[in-house]
């Protein structure tokens, strides 16, 4: 049965319209990680936050204590301690999509349910649209280039991911330097570990593995990269991979021995049943193809001056993305030509920033860091 948008109220319009956001969701990856507390990888704001500059999205990062506090009978009255809190503000616009139906001919011809199918499609580019986004945001990249390090083409005023009121943040947001790591192997068979982020330094052996996550992980909690706490009070933390840098990982014989004994046996074992998510050492491994990497770059503008195909892995912890989802979608359909055709669009209103905040805690590096994310290069 077709949906008539004309016969809906403004009720089952807003459920129309909140169900196609329910699809977005469900095929968005990104948002299988997003809570509304800061125990979350990326943090959904929902509401908005009146202050003296305006009405924004923000969401309160807190810095750790530094003060000893006070022992036995002395005053603490008067020693008391500001709490160091900082609010980042996330920039909000809209993006919108649309489909046009070429005519009523060619609707009765089709056996397709154009609304329906509509709602499929434009909900899975809305999602898919928001995980590039989203990727290209934890790893500092503008959104001028795909996720694969091609140039996006540009297009008229208002058609270029670009054109959005928080892309220049996002373009700006290169990693800090205590959180842009490469991976260091100086042979094929030697491991150096983790060193300070240079594409420019990337060779074709440095391709990640078993010892450079132990290496990583360790580096973050030095580092008070916090985890997002579960059970028993452990932390978890979420670090996402290209397919070509899983690979890497299931052909290094430590990770495969690790993979392969942490589990259960046989076929039911996550890394033979095929899975693209793989729990080592209190990290969910995740593979996915919006990862930014350079295989889609041109000659001369890979890393390792020019030649080398890299990947940018990223190791989250909690408060990593800032996200700010408001309202539901906006659901228009439009008639044309007279009546004979049909057109849907979809608008949705909704911000992203990686946080950053003053840390006590960055190996001799300037205190102003990125607050929950790690971005690891390697070549791939």
């Amino acid at each position: 049965m077709k949906t008539n948008f004309g016969t809906l109220t403004a009720d089952q319009l807003q459920m129309w319209s909140r169900d196609f956001w329910r699809v977005a969701r469900n095929q968005s990856f990104i948002n299988q990680f997003a809570g509304t507390g800061s125990n979350a990888m990326v943090q959904r704001v929902t509401e908005l936050t009146k202050s003296q500059k305006g009405t924004k999205a923000n969401i309160t990062l807190l810095a750790d204590m530094n003060g000893d506090g006070v022992v036995g009978d002395h005053d603490l009255e008067g020693n008391e301690e500001a709490l160091r809190a900082y609010d980042i503000s996330i920039e909000l616009d809209q993006l919108r999509f649309a489909n046009r139906l070429a005519g009523r001919l060619t609707d009765q011809k089709t056996v397709v349910n154009f609304r329906e199918q509509s709602r499929d499609a434009l909900a899975y580019a809305m999602a898919d649209r928001i995980d590039q986004l989203a990727f290209l945001t934890l790893s500092g990249v503008s959104y001028a280039y795909k996720n694969n390090g091609a140039l996006r083409s540009v297009l008229g005023a208002g058609q270029n991911l670009t054109d959005l009121e928080f892309a220049a943040e996002a373009a700006a947001a290169t990693p800090t330097n205590g959180r842009h790591l490469r991976v260091d192997n100086t042979d094929a068979t030697t491991y150096n570990g983790l060193l300070a982020g240079d594409t420019s330094s990337v060779a074709a052996i440095d391709k990640l593995s078993y010892n450079a996550i132990v290496d990583l992980k360790a580096y973050a909690k030095d580092n008070y990269i916090r985890g997002i706490r579960g059970g028993a009070n452990g932390e978890m933390y979420h670090m996402f991979v290209t397919p070509r840098q899983m690979a890497d990982l299931k052909l290094d014989s430590d990770f495969l021995a690790n993979v392969r004994n942490a589990g259960v046996r046989g076929p039911n074992n996550s890394l033979f049943a095929g899975n693209s998510s793989l729990m080592v050492d209190g990290i969910m491994i995740h593979e996915f193809r919006h990862v930014y990497n350079t295989s889609g770059a041109g000659a001369g503008n890979k890393w390792g001056g020019g030649t080398v195909d890299g990947a940018r892995a990223l190791f989250c912890g909690a408060q990593a993305l800032a996200m700010a989802d408001i309202g539901a979608p906006e659901v228009v359909e439009e008639t044309f030509d007279y009546g004979n055709q049909h057109g849907i669009s979809i608008g949705k209103i909704f911000g992203l920033r990686k946080p950053k905040y003053h840390t006590d805690y960055a190996g001799g590096n300037a205190d102003v860091q990125d607050f929950g994310v790690i971005c690891l290069d390697t070549a791939q």
